[in-house]
Formats: C-alpha cells, structure tokens, sequence
C-alpha cells in the first residue's frame, strides 16, 4: 500500500510537471480590454483644420493625381463600399492588378502603421505610396504639381491650408490624410455606448458574444484595445485566393512584389502566396505574417483578410473555430476553439455591434483647369 501512495505521489508530480510544462509552452500575453474609441490623434505637423479637410475631401476624389488622370483615391477607397473596393483583390492602375484586399481607411488615424504589411507609419505616407506605386497611382509628384498649379480653385485652397505661393506634393499627401483623419471615423457605435454606461445599447445575445470572445474564442488575445487590434502582425494560415490561379495580372503582380522586395530568385520564380511583413524584415519568422486589422465596422468592410478569400463573417468565424489554417508559421495563439451554433452566432452578433452608421460621402465637384494667361 505504501508502495502504491508513492507511485500515485510520484504520478500526481509529474502530472504537475507535465501541465506546467504544458503551460509554459503556451503563449500568454497581457492584453488591455476592449473598449470606445477615444480623440482622433494628430500629429503636431498636421493639425486639423475645416480649410485642409475641404481641400484633402477633393483630392481623395480626384483622379488627376494619377499617373494617367484615371484613377483616385476613391477608386480603391470607395465610401459606399465601406472605403474599399468590395472586392477580394484591389484593382490596380490600368493594365494591371494588385495582390491585396484593399484595406478599408475607416479609423486609420489610429493605426501606428498601415497596409497589411505595415509598410507606412502614417497616413501621408500611406497617401504617398498609394499615389506613386506602380500598381495603384502611377503618379509622379512634380506632374502633380504642375497639373494642380494650372486649377485657379486648388491654388487659392492650397494658400489658405498652408500658405502655399503653388500646391505643394508634400501638402497634398497631408491634406489627404487630414480628410481621412476627420470624415472616415466609427460615429454612434452600439459597443462605445455600451461601455460608456449604456446597458441597453448592445442586445443580451452581443454581451454573452462579448464574453466568448474574452473568453473561450479567446479572440481579445489580438484584436484588444480601443481599435480592436494589437497593431501587431501574426500569421494565422489564410488560404490562397483562387483568383491566383486565374487572373494573370494577379500572378504578374505578386512576382513583382516578390522581386521588387528583395525575395531571393528561386522563391520569386514560383511564387505563389504573399509573403506579408516578410518583406521588410526579410526574417523567415515572418513569412505569412499581416497585420491585425480592427473589428470596427465589419458590417460594411467584407470581403475579410489580407487576400479577401473570405466574404462573410460566418466564414471568417467557422475558420478560427477551426484553428485557423495549415502553414509551418502559424501562430501559437491560434487552437481549435469547439464553438457550439450558438456561440458562434452570440459572437457574430457581439461582432455586429462594433460598427456604427455608415459613413458616406457623395463625390464633390472638382475645380477646373484654366489657361494661365500670356506673359507680357
């Protein structure tokens, strides 16, 4: 009988040991709650002021700043297709495709880095590589100026913003992201009532939503904070979009990406998959990796993830029920979750509730070009 309280003791310790062993492989993070968004935040060289919105709302819409004058910020960024393209890739500038879904600039004054590789810091640059990347804008900055110096309305517009003698490049990217700062931003969100005291803004249904995902989905482990994102980059296994094994100008433009980046030549040759934040860190870690896009306003952003593959949230849902998807990187974080039918809708619903009135913006009229008058 000793003998056999030994061996229990004995199987009771390592029992211990192998759950402790068990928990320290398993990633643990101090993540901050979600919660309302706060302020808009500006950077102190670019205040917001009623002039620079009312100048930016004209050049987001208009197509002179591209290369071919066919193509503006609207066109990958449209406000009735919640500031994307509803589509699961972006179009590119004519004659050519992109490789990513057109990430939607409702709230991105609040992302520290933008794109789904988190290429720009901010929203000028965002606005600068947009305008000249061969695969969107195709524009060059002094044309720009010049055709912007030849419409009498935009001269007067860029003196009042910011005391310009001509329109300046670096002004329009910063009229651009002023217009982004102040007009795309969640208002009368059902969620941000109900953490501010509301308790009848969400439905009994949402709050047991809220809760799986705090709890059993464990979703807040990346999507926490105000934004509803931990501005980090995580590879979660995202299957391939079948357009790349359709569209041409999708391939040409995914091998573009690889060569232009840096991928070494036997991986451009076949590639196959965006390789994420892999391209600036030219790390193998993170091959895959993308950036944690918000939960905010789901409602009107579909389709979802980086390549678009998924239309509805149900599919996005049933896929981290799953444990996400198969590749050598994917995260740690990510484990089959067992979601019954009706936690799986008590979260849709919880997920619902993060989107408030849609914000739309009708196109305005763009100034015209004038002559400038003869020298004398």
């Amino acid at each position: 009988m000793r003998r056999m309280a030994v061996l229990a003791a004995c199987g009771a310790i390592m029992a211990a040991q192998g759950l402790a062993e068990i928990q320290e492989s398993t990633p643990k993070r101090s993540v901050p709650d979600i919660g309302p968004l706060g302020a808009v935040p500006e950077p102190p060289d670019n205040r917001i002021t009623e002039a620079k919105v009312a100048l930016g709302k004209l050049l987001f819409f208009d197509k002179r700043l591209s290369g071919d004058g066919q193509f503006s910020c609207a066109d990958c960024h449209a406000p009735n297709k919640g500031w994307g393209t509803g589509e699961g890739i972006s179009k590119g500038y004519p004659g050519t495709r992109h490789w990513r879904n057109s990430q939607t600039v409702l709230n991105g004054a609040y992302y520290p880095k933008l794109f789904w590789g988190g290429e720009s810091t901010s929203l000028e640059s965002q606005a600068d590589s947009a305008i000249t990347g061969n695969l969107a804008g195709n524009g060059d900055p002094e044309m720009i100026e010049e055709r912007l110096a030849q419409i009498p309305e935009y001269v007067r517009m860029f003196k009042e913003s910011f005391g310009d003698e001509r329109p300046k490049y670096p002004h329009v990217l910063k009229a651009i992201a002023t217009f982004e700062r102040a007009v795309p931003v969640s208002k009368n969100v059902s969620f941000d009532r109900y953490r501010k005291g509301e308790k009848g803004a969400i439905s009994e249904r949402a709050k047991r939503g809220m809760e799986i995902f705090r709890g059993k989905a464990n979703c807040i482990q990346c999507h926490n904070g105000p934004m509803i994102t931990d501005f980090s980059f995580h590879n979660t296994g995202i299957p391939k979009n079948e357009l790349f094994e359709k569209d041409p100008h999708a391939q040409i433009a995914l091998r573009f990406q690889h060569y232009s980046r840096g991928v070494p030549e036997p991986e451009y040759r076949k590639a196959d998959r965006d390789l994420g934040l892999y391209y600036t860190t030219q790390l193998p870690a993170d091959r895959g990796r993308f950036r944690t896009p918000s939960l905010r306003e789901l409602r009107y952003t579909a389709p979802y993830m980086h390549n678009g593959v998924f239309e509805v949230l149900e599919e996005v849902i049933d896929f981290y029920d799953r444990g996400g998807g198969d590749d050598p990187n994917k995260s740690p974080l990510l484990k089959p979750l067992n979601l019954s039918d009706e936690e799986k809708e008590a979260l849709l619903e919880f997920l619902d509730s993060l989107s408030g009135d849609e914000i739309l913006v009708d196109p305005p009229k763009l100034p015209d070009y004038a002559v400038m008058p003869e020298k004398k």
